[in-house]
């Protein structure tokens, strides 16, 4: 039995059942038929982007309805609405790892970030990615920079590629060869 960030006990059911919900599970139907619906509408923006919306009306804060939305706006370079989106994923992996609200307090040992198995971990991980990516690309250079450093303070193994910002980051402003 661990204990949460409140002391709370949490078996490791309980994770199985998070991890399930993060991966669709607890979605309903109805909801899931929009996100396969916007999936087959990607092409109509606004017939897609509908279907998303109507997921999310009835599954509020379901990582999976997020992640539809923010992979909608981001592969369509709605890149504010996807930075959006990135924030409420944040949030949304905060909650299910049971980790400070503010990105900049979780440490390392908080949760098993250096298991990349570990599934609710990972997927903090990649939401502080998408924020950090997303940061940097709409020119929020210093957010972005925190953003990636904090990434290899929690995966120093660099095991969701984090570096590759950090080069990028370390890159702006050189000549292109």
């Amino acid at each position: 039995m661990k204990r949460d960030a409140l002391g709370n006990s949490r078996s490791t059911t309980d994770e199985a059942l998070l991890a399930n919900a993060l991966l669709g599970g607890g979605l309903p139907s109805e909801a899931e038929l929009h996100l396969w619906e916007a999936g087959l509408s990607y092409h109509l923006d606004a017939v897609a982007e509908k279907h998303l919306r109507d997921a999310e009306a009835l599954a509020p804060g379901h990582a999976a309805v997020l992640i539809g939305l923010y992979r909608f706006y981001f592969y369509k370079g709605r890149l504010v609405e996807a930075l959006e989106i990135a924030k409420r994923c944040l949030t949304k992996a905060a909650e299910e790892n049971n980790l400070a609200a503010d990105w900049r307090k979780v440490t390392a040992g908080d949760a098993a970030f250096g298991l990349y198995e570990n599934i609710l971990p990972r997927f903090y991980l990649f939401t502080l990615k998408g924020y950090a990516y997303l940061q940097m690309r709409l020119g929020h250079i210093e957010e972005g920079r925190l953003a990636v450093l904090k990434l290899l303070e929690l995966d120093p193994t660099d095991k969701i590629g984090a570096k590759v910002l950090l080069g990028v980051l370390e890159r702006i402003g050189q000549d292109d060869d």
